[in-house]
Parts: C-alpha cells; structure tokens; sequence
C-alpha cells in the first residue's frame, strides 16, 4: 500500500499572516511538522504544498519535498487535491502545517482503519476532553462517535449535552467528550470523489468540510489517540507549543 502526507501551507491567512514560517524553538513551523511527519515508517512519501514562493524556497532549504500549488484554493484538501491527482497513491493523509505537534500516533491511527478494512474510505482522530473550558471552547471541534468509532456529528458546540449534569458541568470530573484533532487520512479514489461534491448545508454552518462527507451519506471512522496537538491559529498559540515543548521535550 502506498501511503503519502501531503502538507498544506497557506501564507495568506487571514488570521495569521505567514505562519507556516512562523518560528518555534528557532525554525520555522512548517519544519517542526514536516520532521515530525517523517518520523512514520509507514509513510511512502512527504509532500508540502503551498501557494507561497517564500514557503517553498524556505522548504526546499530544508530538504522537503515541496510543490507549488494554485493560489486559488479556497481550503487545504482543495490544495492536496490538485497535488494527489498527478500521483499514484492508494492513501493519501491531510497534515494540516499549522499542527507542529503532530506525532507519529497520530498517523498511524489515521492509517490503520484504512489497512484493515477495505469498507473504510475517510479516517480521523479524537481525543478525551478533561476540561469544562476546552469543551465549550468553539476554536475545539467536538465529534460525538457511534459504538464502532465512526463519526454521528462535529461541532464547534459542546456535544454532547449532558442534561443531567448541564447545571454542574464545571465541577465535573471526568470525560467531557472528544475533541476533533484536524487530521485526516482518505482512500485516493475517495478523496478525488470528495472534491467533487459541493460545498454542504452544515458544513457552510459549522464551517467543518468533513461533515460534507456525513451529508452525503459517507462514514467517518474517528480513531482515538492519548495526546492532544495545539494547533497554530493565532500569533499566541506560538506560546503555547512552546511551553508545551519546553514541558515535555527537554
């Protein structure tokens, strides 16, 4: 089975201009991903992609894999689209560059369902929820899951709501729910059909593209890994890698 990462790197975000050159801990955080991403046996190829002459000389510098990629793109999986359709790959796995914690448990989570069985077209990843405020926090998706792992619903609301405890909720002490970690791993032949299906109704509410998939009647088999990332949204989320690097990496 021939497995690739592709890498989406965007300059022009809207919320953070540039940050996939972004410096954590001395380099630049598409570098933290790309080492990270790399560190998979299971992975036949690494690419990045991005719209961005800077992103991409500053990636050839370190060795990536690198291609350039229309600036027109609207979302990341548009980008990997239009680099997997010149590829042969059976799996093909979105790692956002704005994730530089991104580990190897996460990929092979992402993997796995795909190797084992033939029926599972799209894979992604959750995480225990411990905290009242990361749970109600609309910047973390929650996804509630059948009881084989395939994803019923995300949201950016706190799901599920637990009338019992609604009043009590920040006393809790427990499982909250799942946090959604923005990884996701797709058959080829799935992820080109996917690109060809219209933006959907929840997906343009929430603003959570694989809920298009849910719409159109596909499953969503949501592995669960122990470690959450930080994902880089905003300039301050820099701060909170790094301590987070700081904390468990030296």
């Amino acid at each position: 089975m021939k497995i690739v990462a592709v890498i989406p790197a965007r300059y022009e975000s809207s919320r953070f201009k540039g940050k996939p050159l972004a410096g954590i801990m001395g380099k630049p955080m598409i570098k933290h991903v790309y080492e990270n991403v790399i560190k998979s046996s299971m992975l036949s190829d690494v690419i990045i992609a991005t719209e961005d002459r800077r992103i991409y000389d500053v990636c050839r510098g370190f060795g990536a894999n690198v291609v350039m990629t229309k600036e027109s793109h609207q979302t990341g999986t548009d980008r990997i689209i239009e680099v997997v359709s010149g590829i042969s790959a059976d799996v093909i796995l979105n790692i956002q560059g704005d994730e530089p914690l991104v580990n190897v448990e996460v990929i092979e989570a992402l993997i796995k369902p795909l190797k084992e069985d033939d029926a599972v077209l799209y894979t992604s990843v959750k995480t225990p929820i411990y905290s009242y405020e990361e749970f109600i926090d609309p910047n973390n998706v929650k996804v509630v899951v059948d009881k084989d792992d395939y994803g019923i619903y995300f949201s950016r609301s706190p799901v599920p709501y637990d009338r019992e405890k609604a009043l009590s909720l920040k006393d809790f002490k427990g499982v909250f729910g799942y946090k959604h970690l923005g990884f996701y791993g797709y058959t080829r032949d799935f992820l080109m059909e996917f690109g060809k299906m219209p933006a959907s109704y929840l997906e343009k509410k929430e603003m959570l593209e694989q809920l298009r998939a849910i719409e159109n009647g596909y499953r969503i088999k949501v592995e669960t890994v122990r470690v959450s990332t930080i994902p880089v949204d905003v300039p301050d989320d820099i701060k909170k890698v790094e301590n987070f690097i700081l904390k468990y990496y030296n």
